[in-house]
Formats: C-alpha cells, sequence, structure tokens
C-alpha cells in the first residue's frame, strides 16, 4: 500500500480496531494469489469473522466481510473516510467498552441489506463477557442507508448526571470515525463463489475517472471547434477598406 488513501486506511484500521475489542489483527498481505488466503489465516486464528482491506492504485479502498469457511463474503467499496484523527471531535469513549447497534429501518426493505445487517452486527458487536472487552456500554454504532450506500458514524453515549431522568436525558456526542460503504456485491462462499447479489448501479472508480476525462475531453475539443469555426467565419467575411477612414483626415 502507499499514498494518501494508503495512509487513511491504516489510520482507519487502527480506529477499527479499537473499537473492536475482540478483534485479532494480521499483517499486510501479498493478495496475488487471491483474497481466498484470508481463510486459512482466520483458521490458523482460530476466527470464523474476517474483515479485509484492499487498496488498488494506491487511491482506491475496498472493504471485504467474510464468515469463514463457508461464507458469505460482502464487498464494499469504502467511500468519504474520516478517522478519529482527522475529526478531531468532542466524543470519547473507554477503549474496550461493548457498543450498541442502531440500524435504520432502510435495513428490513431488501433482502441483500438484511444479509448485510445480519453480517455487520456478528462483526462490530462485541460478544457478552469477551475477556478483552470492559462489561458496560458507553457508546453506539449508527449504519444508515442512504442512496444505496450504507453511512457509518460512532456516538458516545453522555449519561444525563442524574439517574432518574433514564435514557430521555441522555446525549451523543460523535467520536468517529466516519465512512460510506458501496456494496458492489455479495458472494455465496467465503471469498469466492456463486454471486447471490450484485450491485447493479455500482460503477468502478476507473470507469468514474474514464467519464471524467471524456467529459473534460469533450469540452476541449467543444471549444477547440468553437475557435476553428469562428476562425473559418472571419476569414470567409474578412472585411473590405473602410469607406468612411478618411473623412476627418485633415488635409492641410
Amino acid at each position: 500500500m502507499g499514498g494518501e488513501e494508503s495512509e487513511r486506511c491504516r489510520h482507519l484500521m487502527s480506529d477499527l480496531q479499537k473499537m473492536m475489542p475482540h478483534s485479532k489483527k494480521d499483517a499486510k498481505l501479498d493478495l496475488k494469489d487471491g483474497v481466498g488466503v484470508v481463510n486459512e489465516i482466520a483458521d490458523m486464528e482460530n476466527c470464523d469473522l474476517s474483515v479485509l482491506f484492499e487498496v488498488r492504485r494506491r487511491e482506491d479502498l475496498y472493504m471485504w466481510l467474510s464468515k469463514a469457511p463457508s461464507g458469505p463474503t460482502i464487498k464494499f467499496q469504502c467511500q468519504n473516510v474520516h478517522t478519529q484523527d482527522e475529526l478531531k471531535l468532542t466524543g470519547n469513549c473507554l477503549k474496550g467498552s461493548r457498543p450498541l447497534l442502531s440500524f435504520d429501518a432502510s435495513f428490513k426493505e431488501e433482502p441483500h441489506f438484511r444479509l448485510i445487517k445480519e453480517m455487520l452486527t456478528q462483526i462490530f458487536a462485541v460478544p457478552r463477557g469477551n475477556n478483552k472487552s470492559k462489561p458496560f456500554i458507553d457508546h453506539i454504532y449508527q449504519f444508515s442507508v442512504v442512496d444505496g450506500r450504507i453511512w457509518f458514524r460512532n456516538y458516545q453515549l453522555i449519561y444525563p448526571a442524574n439517574e432518574k431522568d433514564g435514557a430521555e436525558g441522555m446525549e451523543l456526542a460523535e467520536v468517529g470515525p466516519r465512512m460510506v460503504l458501496n456494496p458492489i456485491r455479495i458472494f455465496a462462499g467465503s471469498f469466492g463463489g456463486a454471486t447471490l447479489y450484485q450491485n447493479p448501479g455500482y460503477s468502478t472508480p476507473t470507469e468514474l475517472r474514464r467519464m471524467a476525462k471524456q467529459r473534460q475531453s469533450g469540452k476541449y475539443v467543444s471549444r477547440k471547434g468553437d475557435q476553428a469555426r469562428r476562425k473559418k467565419h472571419l476569414e470567409e467575411n474578412e472585411l473590405g477598406p473602410d469607406p468612411m477612414a478618411d473623412v476627418f483626415t485633415n488635409d492641410d
């Protein structure tokens, strides 16, 4: 990995690892043989859920969520990523505390969103009694669907000073990180297998960059065409000598 997006990815992975005390981190992988090698690592680490970050072209970030060994696997493109260090928000939560998970009603509307909700729940929810977690809850993860993308936010739960006020007096303060997950494809197996869902409206970053270049080149070609037509018009309609040019000439 390299470049600005790779650095942001490393900071994002660090943030997520702090948020998930039940996770295990592995070294950077060489994916020449494909992403399926992650299954072997998960088996050695005795893990049944995997999160893989993949950076392409040093600027495109992807996240894979997989249930090992039999699947399913969900591939997202990570967009609008902002880490905790970037945001410098006022919220704060204790390292190792357990979160609440909140999903908006859109996750119930379509089958692929119901599957995504289940995968996100299994990965982000800290198991009760985990030996690396703390036995209380002081933050909440919010997952919202907007324009077919999943917006992630992390908020601190600020309890009221008077415990009698209950949840009515509770406030939220954003902690970070922030990210938007654009679903690309859902596979039946772990890092492979039959396609269960493919986003029909998804365009790869390379396609978007090519279309942007075509629009820019189209503007350039149009501008050059206008200049050529203007030049041709002036040549075809060249003005002759002005008959009034000598009217005010002083004969003296």
